[in-house]
This record gives structure tokens, C-alpha cells and sequence, in this order.
């Protein structure tokens, strides 16, 4: 029999290990370290989604997946070239995705959390063309404060998936800029076709990156390299595939921009820009206002009147790559003034969530300002807020699930998953066969594709930009469910396209109301159509 001690003196080196001293010099020295800061960039990144996805599953546990994402999954179960309303590559991911994991709400918030986390290192990587790698990993800290990516990137949907796509953009960008040669045009181009297959919008990135290459005053030395010109052609290549579809379909997405967003009335347009520039200034507000407060806390603790001193100081700056610095001070100005300036001119419907993609170089064209001097306590105060405030909403967040339940009536409440259920019951009672096809608005019928075991094809009445999973021809052949929401302001069009599709439909009034720890959710009812399979 043997007996272990462990003497004093360990333990008081234990604790001095694990002191705050220690533990920011460790952390200084992992970041700026070459061959250690990939390790804690992607570790960080991990650890950011893992704690992130436990609190979405918390937040939301009340609640359905937000229409968006079960509208991904449902394109994802059927690979295309384009799905009607967007380019392919958001459906293409959702659709490897739930090949690999359960669907689940969970996996959905697991799924935007990696999108993200990628998103952070890419950010990463293009940080150290530009600046030296404490400032890198001080941005990618900013990165992870900043709310689109964290609560408020819970949805995938074309917009999340921008945040891969158009840092791979810009960092490709940046390669070729420097490099100028025919391998940098080549990843370009491919990086430029990867993100036009996202969504359009970030034609907006790709204009912004244009007006850089030629605002520069490096300008000649890139445009008269193969690398610009390599780029375009590989993207157009690249997109020949998605461009015939396009016009096979008579251009239905371009239809579909121009129908929904399209506004006959300048106020109203410039009522929802300033709602726009309002929504994206507050969410950046947050991550600069802790990044300074981490940057200035020793200088406004002992002598404030010096704190701005010992931070700013006029002057040539080894930390930072000026002529790079340069490229994403001009991409991130256009990018910020450029859409809702377009969106005036046009009179465009603004949506705040376009601006999910539009600012992720904000943290790192600050921290790429010469003058500012970035202390390296700096970096541990920064990830200490960061921990502070995701472990704080980890414990929060099942108690702000509760308390949002209470009393609320938002259509987000609504228990789709439970008709979903139901139906598909009742449909296998009938035909004792798979439901294959569910008619309704987005809103419902992309979540019966989701939550249902038969996963049916949505089709949504009336809609001209058809995501061409199935059709009218194939809902008669097969059967279908028809679903009309009774609070919705489309009911009337619903009604009267289930007379037309479904008159010999068996009709039917379905009520459905989630419960949440014994709290109440809104009460749905739903007018229900149910077309058998043709003989």
C-alpha cells in the first residue's frame, strides 16, 4: 500500500501558473509565436462555436429553426445549380451537412457556429497580410464579441455562408495583390466564382475589391500583371455551369430581387437605410467599445490624462503593412457606404441583415491604424471579456429562454414541428405511404420538410421563382398536403389556390400550441388540404 503528498510548494506553483500574469503571457506568447498561433487561433475558433452552438440550443429551445435554415435543408436535399431565389452553394452545404449529422435543431446551430468559427480563421489569415500576429489575434477576438458572430448568427442562410465566402474573397484578394502572378489570378477567379455562387449580393464585395485595385497607388504594378486578368476569366469559367441555368430559368432570381425588394416610394427606401446604417452601427458598437476599453484600461485606471498617449503615437508602425493596410480601409468604405447609397438611388427594400457580410474588416481596419500602439495586455483583457460574457450567457441563457416564452405571441413561438408530426400521421394512416409533397408559404412549408421523418418537397403557391425541388405536375401525381395559415395576410391567395389545386381535397382544421417548461406558446390553427396520390 503506498500514499502520495503533494507538498506546498506545488501547489503554490500551481497557482502562480495559473495566475492572471501567467496566464496573459502565455497567451501573448502562443499568439505571436509562428508556429503556435495557428494552434490557438483554431483552438479558439472551436472552443467559440462549442460554447456558442450550448447557448443557441438554450436560447432557442423554445422556439423552431428560424424558416431560413429550414428552407437551406430543404434545398440541400436535392443538389441544383440555383434554387430559384439564390446560387446554389448554401444548399449544397446544408445538404453535405445533415448527410453527416442528425437532423436536428441542435445540428442547425452546430452548423452556423462552424460556419462562423471558419469564418474567424480566414479572417485570421487575411490579418496577417496586414498586420503583425498580436493584432492579428486581437481582431479575431473582436471577431468573436462582435454579435453577428455569435447570437446573432443562430440562422444559416445564404448571408452566414457570405462570411466564409467573401473573407476567402478578400484574402485571395490580398494574395494576388501582392503576388501578381498567374497561380494568385487562379485562386482569384475561383474564390470570386465561390462567392457569386453564395448569393449575388456580393457582387457589392467584388465591386468594392475592383475599386481598391484601382484607387490603389500600386494600381499599374497589379493591373499590368497577368493576375487580375487570369482572375476574371477563371471566375467566368468557373460560373458557366450556374450562368446556363440562369438562363434556363429566364433569369427567375434577378425576377425575384426585383419583385420583392423593389420600392416605388424614396421615403420609405431612406427610412429603412437609416434603419440599416442604425441596426450595423449598434453591432459594431459593441466589439469596439470593449477592444478600446481593453487597448486604454491601465492608462484610465492611473493617469487618464496620459492614456491616449501611450496608445497613439504619429509614426512609422513595423507592426503594420501600410499598402495592405490600404486595400482593406478602401474595400471596407465602399462596402459600408455603397449599398445603402445604392439602395437610395434605386429605391431598394434595405434589409439589415444584408449587412451581415458587409463588416467583418471593421475590426481589423482599426486595429491596422499606424498610430495606434496595441499593448500586449491588451489581447488578455480582450479574451477575458470574451470568456466573461460567454460564460455569463451560457448560464443566462435557459433563463431568457423562459422568461421569452412567457406571454409571447411572435410567430417564432408557432409549433410547426408538432404539425409537421402530425401530418405526417396522418398522412401515413391514409396511404400507408411516404408524404412527398407539401404546399404552403415559405414560412410553413420548408418547415415540414425539415421536421417531418418523410421530408416532403415544398411547393409554394403562386411563387414564380420556383426552387425546382418539385412541381404542381408532381404534387398531383403524388399527393400533397396543402397547409393555409389562418393568421397569415396571404390566406386569402392560399385559400384560393388550394380551390383550384385541391378540389377534391379532404379538408381539415388543425390546431397546434407548444408548451416550455409548462409555459404556454402561442395557439396556431391551420387549414389543412389533403390531395390524394393519383390512381
Amino acid at each position: 500500500m503506498s500514499s502520495a503528498s503533494f507538498s506546498p510548494s506545488a501547489r503554490v506553483s500551481r497557482r502562480r501558473w495559473l495566475s492572471p500574469r501567467r496566464l496573459a503571457a502565455w497567451l501573448v506568447a502562443s499568439a505571436t509565436d509562428r508556429h503556435e498561433a495557428p494552434v490557438l487561433v483554431i483552438g479558439f475558433a472551436a472552443a467559440h462555436a462549442v460554447l456558442w452552438t450550448f447557448i443557441l440550443i438554450n436560447l432557442k429551445a423554445a422556439q423552431d429553426v428560424h424558416m431560413d435554415v429550414a428552407e437551406a435543408f430543404a434545398w440541400g436535399q436535392k443538389f441544383q445549380l440555383g434554387y430559384g431565389k439564390h446560387p446554389p452553394l448554401s444548399g449544397w452545404v446544408a445538404g453535405l451537412w445533415f448527410k453527416l449529422f442528425p437532423i436536428a435543431d441542435w445540428s442547425t446551430y452546430a452548423l452556423a457556429m462552424t460556419i462562423l468559427a471558419v469564418g474567424m480563421v480566414i479572417c485570421w489569415l487575411i490579418a496577417l497580410r496586414v498586420v503583425d500576429y498580436r493584432r492579428a489575434f486581437f481582431v479575431v477576438v473582436m471577431l468573436a464579441i462582435y454579435p453577428i458572430f455569435n447570437f446573432k448568427g443562430y440562422k444559416y442562410n445564404p448571408d452566414l455562408l457570405q462570411l466564409v465566402t467573401l473573407p476567402l474573397l478578400v484574402l485571395a484578394y490580398l494574395y494576388a495583390f501582392e503576388k501578381r502572378n498567374v497561380r494568385a489570378g487562379i485562386w482569384l477567379g475561383l474564390a470570386a466564382a465561390l462567392a457569386l455562387m453564395t448569393k449575388y449580393w456580393v457582387l457589392t464585395m467584388i465591386g468594392a475589391i475592383g475599386l481598391a485595385a484601382l484607387i490603389h497607388p500600386d494600381r499599374l504594378r497589379f493591373l499590368r500583371s497577368p493576375a487580375p486578368w487570369v482572375a476574371m476569366l477563371v471566375a467566368v469559367v468557373a460560373m458557366i455551369p450556374h450562368l446556363i441555368w440562369l438562363k434556363q430559368v429566364e433569369f427567375v432570381p434577378l425576377t425575384y430581387a426585383g419583385d420583392v425588394y423593389g420600392l416605388s416610394d424614396f421615403a420609405q427606401s431612406a427610412i429603412l437605410v437609416r434603419g440599416y446604417i442604425g441596426h450595423n452601427l449598434a453591432l459594431l458598437a459593441l466589439p469596439v467599445a470593449l477592444a478600446a476599453l481593453a487597448i486604454f484600461w491601465t492608462g484610465l485606471l492611473r493617469r487618464p490624462s496620459l492614456a491616449a498617449s501611450r496608445v497613439w503615437s504619429p509614426g512609422p508602425n513595423a507592426g503594420v503593412n501600410t499598402s495592405q493596410a490600404l486595400n482593406i480601409w478602401i474595400i471596407q468604405l465602399v462596402v459600408a457606404i455603397g449599398p445603402p447609397l445604392g439602395a437610395l438611388i434605386f429605391k431598394v427594400y434595405m434589409k439589415t441583415d444584408w449587412g451581415i457580410s458587409l463588416f467583418f474588416l471593421t475590426p481589423l481596419a482599426l486595429v491596422a491604424i499606424p498610430a495606434l500602439r496595441l499593448p500586449a495586455i491588451a489581447l488578455f483583457r480582450l479574451a477575458a471579456i470574451w470568456l466573461v460574457l460567454t460564460l455569463a450567457t451560457l448560464l443566462a441563457s435557459p433563463g431568457i429562454a423562459l422568461r421569452e416564452i412567457a406571454g409571447n405571441s411572435s410567430a417564432s413561438y408557432t409549433a410547426r414541428s408538432q404539425l409537421a408530426r402530425e401530418l405526417t400521421e396522418m398522412w401515413h394512416q391514409r396511404f400507408h405511404s411516404r408524404w412527398a409533397v407539401v404546399a404552403g408559404t415559405t414560412e410553413i412549408g420548408e418547415p415540414m420538410t425539415f421536421y417531418s421523418p418523410d421530408h416532403p418537397a415544398p411547393l409554394t403557391p403562386g411563387e414564380i421563382w420556383s426552387s425546382g425541388l418539385t412541381s404542381l405536375e408532381d404534387a398531383r401525381r403524388l399527393g400533397f398536403i396543402g397547409i393555409c395559415d389562418t393568421s397569415d395576410y396571404r390566406l386569402p391567395i392560399c385559400e384560393a389556390w388550394m380551390a383550384e389545386n385541391a378540389k377534391n381535397a379532404e379538408q381539415l382544421a388543425v390546431s397546434t400550441q407548444r408548451f416550455f417548461r409548462g409555459h404556454p406558446g402561442p395557439s396556431s390553427t391551420w387549414k389543412v388540404y389533403i390531395v390524394p396520390p393519383a390512381k
